[in-house]
């Protein structure tokens, strides 16, 4: 069975994956071996692919893909057929998940619930976590807050504005660069949006926060940089920030009598560190809102043997989850199989929503695409 694994392969740092045949390392106790049906595509491993991630590079060939659902082929621990969500740290001595099959250790695994979709389900594995994880479990944000989300178009961007509201935030507010974007934020819950705009310096960028937002509670910060150093003087006294991807740039002044003058505390969270039991109260969480269809996710799937269109179009941040499909498995439930097929859930938009200040056109930042929650 595993002499038939078909994979993507990344031969060298900054190398786009080509696909090829791959053996997988016999199954030993503690591991399962798992049939994959959707395979999410994050900036993770994009920036992983190219050499530049401050916790891992690989110079010998190997198989990304840092997440999958799929189905339990072979397991001392879970069911053969169990539909369930799987972690793997993607290395040349450990395939990834962009493969028709993968062996996963069984602390990496969990089952998912009945009647979900495989699909979304993977969806939102490690950006559902990396906007849950920051806002409920490390800010923790109590009902009434106001709530700041710098890099608010992205896939973690756009979960994020969806957790804050389920949570009870008295004000949503959105940070981005494309205002199209931007724009179908408030149906997820926003209650204003900020466009970025090149040339802007700090201070401007904060009255205009301050002025959509009124003094934040909570920032979610998926860019660092610039909107990072605006934020920080939008904040109310003792607001919590948590970073989580740095692609506006890799520093920011953190000026040290406002951070001590309001006792602001600013941290990071790392997903890719996180081990996927202290994950598991996010992932029910997302994976029940999913069910009950109150959590809005756009899903761009695509075949396997067109990862490289799919890396591509995720470098240029699409504002959607691109989901990897394995030809020729079998999927479970219902799902969509047309290539680059958009599926997208509709839960109703709160009352109230608007769009703040827009701005012209062009705009300098970020949408959020990075290294989110790694």
């Amino acid at each position: 069975m595993r002499d038939g694994t078909v994979a993507a392969i990344v031969d060298a740092p900054g190398a786009e994956p080509r696909l090829g045949p791959v053996a997988l390392p016999p199954r030993t106790a503690g591991t399962t071996l798992v049939s994959v049906v959707a395979a999410p595509l994050n900036p993770l491993d994009l920036v992983i692919a190219s050499g530049t991630f401050h916790s891992a590079r690989h110079e010998e060939p190997y198989v990304p893909g840092s997440e999958c659902v799929g189905v339990v082929l072979e397991s001392d621990r879970f069911r053969p057929g169990t539909l369930v969500y799987a972690e793997c740290h993607a290395s040349p001595a450990t395939p990834g998940t962009f493969a028709t099959q993968v062996l996963v250790d069984d602390e990496d695994l969990l089952p998912l619930p009945d009647g979900i979709d495989p699909v979304r389900a993977a969806a939102v594995g490690n950006s559902g976590t990396a906007a849950f994880m920051p806002l409920v479990e490390e800010a923790r944000l109590l009902p009434g807050e106001t709530v700041l989300v710098l890099g608010a178009t992205g896939a973690v961007g756009q979960i994020a504005i969806q957790v804050a509201r389920g949570h009870g935030a008295g004000r949503v507010v959105g940070v981005a660069r494309d205002r199209a974007a931007l724009e179908r934020l408030p149906a997820l819950g926003a209650d204003a949006v900020v466009e970025l705009r090149a040339g802007e310096d700090a201070d401007q960028l904060a009255a205009r926060l301050l002025e959509a937002a009124g003094p934040v509670d909570v920032v979610l910060d998926g860019v660092y940089g610039l909107p990072l150093e605006a934020a920080l003087r939008a904040c109310a006294p003792r607001a919590r920030l948590v970073n989580i991807g740095n692609p506006a740039g890799a520093t920011a002044l953190v000026p040290a009598g406002l951070l001590r003058g309001r006792q602001l505390t600013l941290s990071g969270f790392a997903g890719l560190h996180t081990p996927l039991r202290d994950k598991r109260a996010a992932l029910t969480w997302l994976w029940t809102a999913l069910v009950r269809d109150e959590l809005q996710v756009e899903v761009r799937t695509c075949p396997l043997g067109e990862l490289p269109s799919a890396w591509r179009a995720q470098a240029a941040s699409p504002h959607a989850k691109y989901v990897i499909l394995p030809e020729g498995v079998e999927r479970p439930g219902p799902t969509p199989t047309r290539r680059e097929h958009t599926t997208v859930t509709h839960p109703s938009a709160p009352p109230g929503t608007a769009v703040a200040d827009p701005g012209p056109a062009t705009a300098a930042g970020t949408s959020g695409a990075g290294e989110q929650g790694a």
